[in-house]
C-alpha cells in the first residue's frame, strides 16, 4: 500500500538539514486521524484531552462512555440529561462540564453542524463559528480539523508541542510565540499537518 504521506515527508525532509535529520530519524508518518467523527463528538473529545496528558485523558473518556454503554458516543440529549455528579464522576473538572453542556446544546440547536456540513466549510469558517462557544478556542477547533475533517494543512500554532518541538528541532533557547510559528509554518503548507505530527514527536535531548 503506497504510503499517503509521502509528497509531504519528502517536501518537508528537503526544507532543510535539521528536517530531514529528525524525518529520518522518526521514519514515515504514522498519522492517524479519526475519519468521519462527527464534529460534535469529536468537540467533547478534544475538551476531554485539554491540559492533560492522553492517558489521563484516555480514562476519563473510558468513564464517559461506560456510563452510555448501549451507544458508541452519548448524543448532545443524553450529555443534556447527565447529572453535574456523573460527569463529575467521570473526571471531568466543572469548567469541562459546562463547555461539554454547551457544545451539546448548540450541537441540537444547529450552531455546531453536521459532518457533511462542516466537511463543506472552510477551515477558518469552521474556526469563527465554533469559538463562538463558551470554552472553545482555536486549538480545539484545529484538533477537530486535523483528526476529524482530516484537513491536511493545519498548523496549531498555540500548541506547546508544536512550539516545544520546532525549539527542540532548531536548538532554541527559546520557542517561538504563536505569531512567529504561522510565519515560519508557511513555508511547510501545504503539508502543515503532517508538519505538526513530526514536531510533536521531537526528542527531548
Amino acid at each position: 500500500m503506497p504510503d499517503p504521506y509521502l509528497p509531504a515527508t519528502e517536501f518537508l525532509a528537503s526544507t532543510d538539514a535539521d528536517w530531514a535529520r529528525h524525518i529520518a530519524t522518526i521514519g514515515p508518518c504514522l498519522h492517524q486521524p479519526h475519519a468521519a467523527r462527527d464534529p460534535y463528538e469529536s468537540l467533547v473529545r478534544s475538551i476531554a484531552y485539554q491540559q492533560l496528558h492522553a492517558k489521563a485523558g484516555d480514562a476519563i473518556v473510558g468513564r464517559l462512555l461506560a456510563l452510555f454503554a448501549s451507544v458508541p458516543f452519548p448524543r448532545p440529549e443524553q450529555i443534556l440529561a447527565t447529572s453535574f455528579e456523573q460527569m463529575r464522576s467521570c473526571g471531568f473538572s466543572a469548567s469541562k462540564i459546562a463547555t461539554i453542556q454547551g457544545i451539546a446544546q448548540a450541537s441540537l440547536e444547529g450552531l455546531v453542524p453536521d459532518f457533511s456540513t462542516a466537511l463543506a466549510m472552510d477551515d477558518e469558517q469552521l474556526i469563527s463559528r465554533l469559538t463562538t462557544l463558551r470554552g472553545v478556542g482555536r486549538w480545539t477547533v484545529e484538533m477537530l480539523l486535523i483528526y476529524s475533517l482530516e484537513r491536511p494543512d493545519i498548523l496549531p500554532a498555540d500548541d506547546f508541542g508544536v512550539r516545544e518541538g520546532y525549539r527542540r528541532l532548531k536548538g532554541l533557547e527559546v520557542q517561538p510565540t504563536r505569531k512567529q510559528m504561522v510565519e515560519i509554518g508557511l513555508g511547510w503548507s501545504p503539508y502543515r499537518t503532517v508538519a505538526s505530527w513530526y514536531l510533536w514527536r521531537v526528542p527531548a535531548r
